[in-house]
């Protein structure tokens, strides 16, 4: 099955958001399978006592902000996650950064993280979160194509700034996985740390199972 729009129409990452082909088809164009489920992430064991304070200062900010445009959203909820752990883990942000696996996986990543295991962020514009999964899909199966090591699992989320969604590709079965689950921001905010923390600190913990 090919996707509806043409493939070989699409240039760039942006294009699988904006184009919204479907996602399923559009892996299989590449040689994976999809599937949507609850999985039960990693979650890191170590205190994150930072984490209370973190959403302290979150929740202090939001009353005076209006989050209908994307970029209050990326200020002022996305950007101080990313920034917390730079602060705490001294991982590697790369923004805008840009990558090119070929003519119809190139582009720009809105967040590349680098940790133990490197982590994309997609910013869904105007909230669309399911289009941020295509081009989420779309972005791994390229570092899937260029990554030269043995790291089995790669991982990413669609964020709106108050909603953040997961999804990992599974390199040797060739399968990508939308996680079900949401975690809003402010008030599932440690629960979004734990996640974030074990993927970029604890390489050799990553488990996935099926929640």
């Amino acid at each position: 099955m090919r996707p509806m729009l043409e493939i070989e129409n699409f240039v760039t990452f942006a294009d699988y958001f904006r184009l919204a082909p479907d996602i399923e088809a559009t892996l299989s164009y590449f040689g994976y399978s999809y599937q949507a489920r609850r999985l039960d992430l990693p979650r890191t064991t170590q205190a994150i006592e930072w984490a209370a304070d973190l959403q302290t200062r979150i929740n202090e900010v939001l009353p005076y902000i209006g989050l209908t445009s994307e970029i209050a959203r990326r200020e002022f909820l996305i950007a101080p996650i990313v920034a917390e752990l730079i602060r705490r883990f001294q991982v590697k942000v790369k923004v805008e950064f840009a990558v090119n696996a070929g003519h119809h996986l190139r582009g720009t990543l809105d967040y590349f993280i680098q940790g133990e295991n490197n982590f994309l962020i997609v910013e869904a514009k105007n909230a669309e979160i399911q289009r941020g999964f295509t081009q989420l899909a779309a972005e791994l199966v390229a570092l899937d194509q260029l990554a030269d090591d043995s790291t089995p699992l790669l991982f990413g989320a669609v964020s709106i700034g108050d909603i953040w969604q997961f999804g990992v590709l599974n390199r040797e079965q060739r399968s990508f996985t939308q996680d079900l689950n949401l975690y809003r921001v402010p008030q599932d905010l440690e629960d979004l740390l734990r996640v974030l923390v074990a993927i970029l600190q604890e390489k050799n913990a990553i488990r996935i199972g099926i929640a």
